[in-house]
């Protein structure tokens, strides 16, 4: 019956080879059909969004395209329409599938009635070479498969991740991958000859960037080098460019941050949640300046699945409505830049907050903390972060920022006063002096105070990594100053921007589908990214360039490939012991990096300190408990541990609000102005 009007399309229909209808049809179907009718007939195909086409005579109606947009995203813009015989998939008019997660509707449709207009007749499933890896769009770390042919990446699927994304994806990250073939990319370094940016071969480029830097070491020291960027990287490239940094160059001016997330400190130093301890069925989640449908997407699915099917609760503090206003028990409203009065007020359980402050209470209780708006001062949302910490000392937090391997680049210690492990410059400082040529001696500038420097001609060396300041920062007349305030600006990017075009020294990186290693989600799980493709023109990896630096520069830093950087990840952080790659191999779904200990002891409870109970966080230091003798037996330093957050030393006193004051409310979208 499902053949009554099936179309025979098999030989151009893009689901070929990979279709349960045609699959079931071979194993189980008569060899000729008693059917002679005519079949139906349509205008095919209709799109229906930006990147999903609809071919509706080969429609089998089986609801899933319909049930998935209402009940698993909640966007209904799919619909049965007509009855009868002349039922049919369809939009509304002039209602396009307008959802962020419209591309999983092509991945578990079972014909080819939903296809993805960038894959449609580019390939079949035998043509394509297939390897799993992570998606780095954001910060959740949904699992995929890269699917390519001819080296040519053709499509992104998602995996049934069980712990992060269920297989579902985020259209961004879904169809993101027409990046890593962009016409655009950069294939050749450049260097500045005059006004204009001319090829050149590696060898003169990197010459070039090494005689910047000693100059730079020369006039400021190592205070003069500062370096921008890192959350694109891979954690073995963060790894490998920080200790270029901070243990050749000696400089701690470094910030994968670009003005718009949360201190470092605070962030390695809260216990942290995974995403199934926040979407518990039964427990409590508190959003604090997040919109995870325009930030984390599929985060946003996971936490819908909880309030929809599994009897969570949502309890919002935002100065706005956001996508989880409607879903949420308690929806409160904070005065923009004094979220922590709001919070205070409810730990109170004032007036109208009792209910709230009793939702906090009903189950476990975890805190998805972010920075929603650019236009206030994350000392507001710390200050939430520790008034929460001593009211619930067994709360765990979950971090909100969005940037892909964000966490990754600051865990492996791209931020100022961090070393790798999460560990505090002064307490690593024996540790990792033991193991790296120099150490910091004191914590360096943020990108603001990076940019500032550097417009006052305090910074002769700006390293810019996968970051475009000139479009990526909030204060766009700081960065333009400090870019033009620089003596050399070196960057490294997969496409041009407009930061790379003031740049003095260009040089071409391997992208996404481009490298080996791993990547860290915001849960702290790290995951294997894979290479599939081989990168453009001459662009190499990022840990590449800096190896090469330091060779140049005298020093070794002691890694071939990313599998030795990886090795030295295990051996030096004290976060990271057991994420080995024969563990990752054996544990696709990823390992959670060690978290820190819970750091409030709950009244008349001695035991409220200790680690957490064994469960997936702690899987990877269980897995390799880390020695205090480092692995050549040489030294006698202690490892150090990660460090902890002070709640009671979070403090802010918010501006005061009179009649006639405004203040400013930033949002984010999934679908804006920037650049990959």
């Amino acid at each position: 019956f499902l053949l009554i009007n099936h179309p025979l399309d098999c030989p151009v229909c893009d689901k070929g080879g990979e279709c349960p209808l045609q699959d079931q049809t071979m194993a189980y179907g008569p060899g000729e059909s008693r059917l002679v009718e005519e079949k139906r007939h349509y205008e095919k195909p209709i799109p229906i969004s930006d990147h999903v086409l609809l071919d509706r005579e080969r429609c089998i109606l089986c609801d899933r395209c319909t049930r998935f947009a209402k009940d698993v995203a909640g966007d209904a813009f799919i619909h049965f329409q007509d009855r009868g015989n002349g039922t049919q998939i369809n939009i509304f008019p002039d209602h396009p599938f307008a959802s962020y997660f419209a591309g999983n509707t092509v991945q578990i449709c079972p014909v080819g009635a939903l296809t993805a207009e960038p894959y449609r007749f580019k390939a079949r499933p035998w043509d394509l070479d297939v390897v799993e890896s992570t998606c780095t769009d954001c910060a959740v770390g949904c699992r995929i498969v890269i699917d390519s042919s001819r080296n040519e990446v053709l499509r992104y699927v998602g995996v049934d991740s069980d712990p992060v994304n269920w297989s579902w994806m985020c259209d961004k990250g879904r169809f993101g991958f027409q990046t890593v073939g962009a016409a655009e990319r950069l294939e050749v370094p450049l260097v500045r000859g005059g006004d204009l940016l001319g090829e050149v071969r590696w060898g003169d480029a990197l010459t070039a960037t090494v005689k910047a830097i000693k100059a730079g070491l020369d006039r400021s020291g190592p205070s003069g080098t500062a370096v921008i960027g890192g959350a694109r990287l891979t954690n073995e490239a963060a790894y490998a460019w920080a200790k270029l940094a901070k243990g050749v160059i000696g400089t701690d001016n470094v910030d994968a941050q670009l003005g718009d997330g949360l201190p470092a400190h605070v962030l390695a130093g809260v216990p942290r949640a995974t995403i199934d301890q926040a979407c518990a069925p039964g427990g409590t989640l508190l959003v604090i300046g997040s919109d995870p449908k325009e930030e984390l997407p599929v985060l946003f699915l996971r936490i819908r699945d909880t309030l929809t099917r599994r009897q969570g609760r949502v309890v919002e503090i935002s100065p706005i409505d956001t996508s989880l206003t409607a879903l949420a028990a308690h929806s409160l409203r904070s005065v923009p830049g004094a979220v922590h009065e709001t919070v205070h007020a409810l730990l109170r359980g004032e007036g109208d907050l009792a209910g709230a402050r009793q939702a906090l209470k009903a189950g476990p209780l975890t805190v998805l903390v972010g920075r929603g708006s650019y236009a206030e001062s994350p000392d507001a949302v710390v200050a939430a972060i520790g008034a929460l910490a001593q009211a619930f000392p067994e709360a765990r937090f979950l971090s909100g920022l969005r940037r892909g391997n964000v966490h990754g680049a600051l865990d492996l210690g791209l931020t100022p006063g961090l070393l790798p492990g999460r560990v505090d410059l002064a307490d690593g400082r024996d540790w990792f002096g033991a193991h790296w040529d120099t150490v910091p001696d004191e914590a360096g500038l943020d990108t603001a105070g990076i940019l500032a420097a550097a417009a006052e001609g305090r910074i002769d060396t700006l390293v810019l990594l996968g970051a475009d300041p000139l479009s990526d920062f909030p204060d766009a007349q700081l960065a333009a100053r400090g870019i033009a305030g620089a003596r050399t600006v070196i960057a490294l990017s997969t496409l041009p921007t407009p930061s790379t075009a003031a740049a003095d020294i260009v040089l071409p990186v391997a992208g996404f589908a481009e490298v080996d290693g791993t990547t860290t989600n915001l849960e702290g799980r790290v995951t294997a990214v894979n290479q599939k493709v081989t990168p453009p023109g001459t662009a190499r990896p990022d840990w590449m360039i800096a190896a090469e630096l330091a060779l140049r520069m005298g020093t070794d830093l002691g890694f071939t490939n990313p599998a030795e950087i990886l090795d030295e990840i295990v051996r030096l952080s004290p976060i990271h012991a057991g994420i080995t790659a024969e563990a990752l191999a054996a544990t696709p779904d990823g390992l959670v990096a060690a978290v820190p200990t819970p750091i409030v002891q709950a009244p008349g409870d001695e035991e409220a300190g200790s680690p957490a109970e064994a469960d997936e966080t702690t899987e990877a230091s269980d897995a390799e408990p880390g020695d205090d003798e480092p692995a050549d037996g040489g030294n006698e330093s202690v490892r150090p541990s990660p460090v902890a957050f002070d709640p009671a030393a979070a403090s802010y006193e918010a501006p005061a609000v009179d009649s006639y004051s405004l203040r400013l409310v930033t949002r984010r979208r999934l679908y804006d102005g920037g650049t990959m």
